[in-house]
């Protein structure tokens, strides 16, 4: 189908298909580290999982440089740009360095919120919670929004042995799996609050639980 995704991978017995992009994407992932989300993200028709990087270190340049691999370097623009006039968060002194883990580009604007905790993560460097998926786009004015096909992508998170997910505040959950903890973010002032208090205070099941 158009706009539909096909990974394949090179083996002794030449090309075959990935069943699980996800898995593939995910494989070397190391969750103890500073800078690293997991998005949960539609790519045509199919839910898939990846990892996204951030890096932010002091700079040394005049102008500090923003490097992206895989996402819109407008779109970090922007969120950058949020978190320094709606959450405080100084970055005009810092390199930025973005990254999507195994060469996937990602186009949709449901990234917003996994690139922003992953990069908040870096500033801080308090890893994310291991077990956590991520989805939802911001606003100029720092706000979070709700995204499409939520459930197929807490579904995909569910069948990967992931236990929480990150989210929209107020979005439609009327089949999202009952064995995820949510954790519903309104703004990115949120999210900031969340992070920093750290730990997961839940127990699990349909409801948002602090994080």
């Amino acid at each position: 189908p158009a706009n539909e995704i096909g990974v394949f991978e090179m083996g002794e017995k030449g090309l075959g298909e990935v069943p699980n992009p996800s898995a593939l994407f995910l494989g070397e992932r190391d969750g103890g580290t500073s800078g690293s989300s997991v998005f949960a993200g539609i790519e045509g028709t199919r839910p898939v999982l990846v990892e996204i990087q951030a890096l932010t270190a002091q700079s040394t340049l005049g102008t500090p440089r923003r490097a992206v691999v895989g996402w819109d370097s407008g779109r970090l623009s922007m969120v950058l740009a949020v978190l320094e006039a709606r959450c405080g968060l100084s970055l005009a002194g810092q390199d930025v360095y973005l990254n999507v883990a195994g060469g996937l580009r990602i186009n949709e604007p449901a990234a917003d919120l996994a690139v922003a905790a992953a990069l908040i993560s870096s500033i801080t460097g308090k890893p994310l919670p291991e077990n956590c998926v991520i989805f939802g786009e911001i606003s100029l004015s720092g706000a979070v929004r709700p995204v499409s096909q939520m459930d197929a992508r807490l579904k995909e998170a569910e069948k990967l042995g992931f236990s929480r997910a990150i989210l929209p505040a107020g979005a439609a959950r009327t089949r999202g799996p009952a064995a995820l903890t949510f954790t519903e973010i309104s703004d990115l002032a949120g999210l900031i609050a969340k992070l920093a208090a750290g730990g997961d205070k839940g127990s699990g099941g349909r409801r948002a639980a602090d994080m």
